[in-house]
């Protein structure tokens, strides 16, 4: 009765320790690599791709940024895509990131507003950071930083995004979009 009651026990620490995962898993690593395909194939990523002008920024994003607004298709989905190009070190200047881009990119920070019922919660927004090669970035416990990135925590992507009403700090840009588009 004893082993029963300890392979209970340790069960149930598994569902809970699988449960509260809300970001990082297979399907979120799998879904980040066809989003960011749907970026290369957009030209915001990869080779080639699109340049704007860098301007300030700050942490944890980057001292110096490049953003863009778009829409994408992943899966049949249709939906807003944010890529914030983010470059570094400390103390980087805008001539320097315009000079040798490569040299300076340190990570791509991306929203993308997926089908209705992903993640009601938070504006059904999957959140992802790459790696300038394309590679899943992870946090200190080893997590895959995509998915519902930090859902429930006091700090992370949802947590400070949370904060403004469409979960987006630097403009109205997809009201602008749609404007545009119609």
């Amino acid at each position: 009765m004893k082993q029963l009651t300890v392979f209970a026990a340790a069960t149930l620490m598994l569902a809970g320790t699988a449960s509260a995962q809300e970001f990082g898993t297979d399907d979120d690593a799998a879904y980040a690599a066809t989003l960011w395909e749907a970026m290369v194939a957009l030209r915001l990523a990869g080779d080639g791709m699109i340049r704007s002008f860098p301007y300030e920024g700050i942490e944890p994003h980057g001292l110096m940024l490049e953003t863009f607004y778009t829409e994408a298709e992943v899966n049949g989905h249709k939906g807003t895509l944010i890529v914030k190009r983010n470059f570094g070190p400390e103390g980087v200047e805008v001539d320097q990131v315009l000079a040798d881009p490569a040299t300076h990119l340190g990570a791509y920070t991306v929203m993308f507003q997926r089908e209705e019922g992903y993640d009601a919660d938070n504006q059904n927004w999957f959140w992802v950071k790459y790696l300038p090669d394309g590679a899943l970035d992870m946090n200190a416990g080893g997590m895959r930083l995509a998915g519902r990135v930090a859902k429930g925590a006091e700090q992370g992507c949802i947590a400070c995004h949370s904060v403004e009403d469409d979960y987006i700090y630097t403009t109205d840009a997809p009201m602008a979009m749609g404007a545009m588009m119609k």
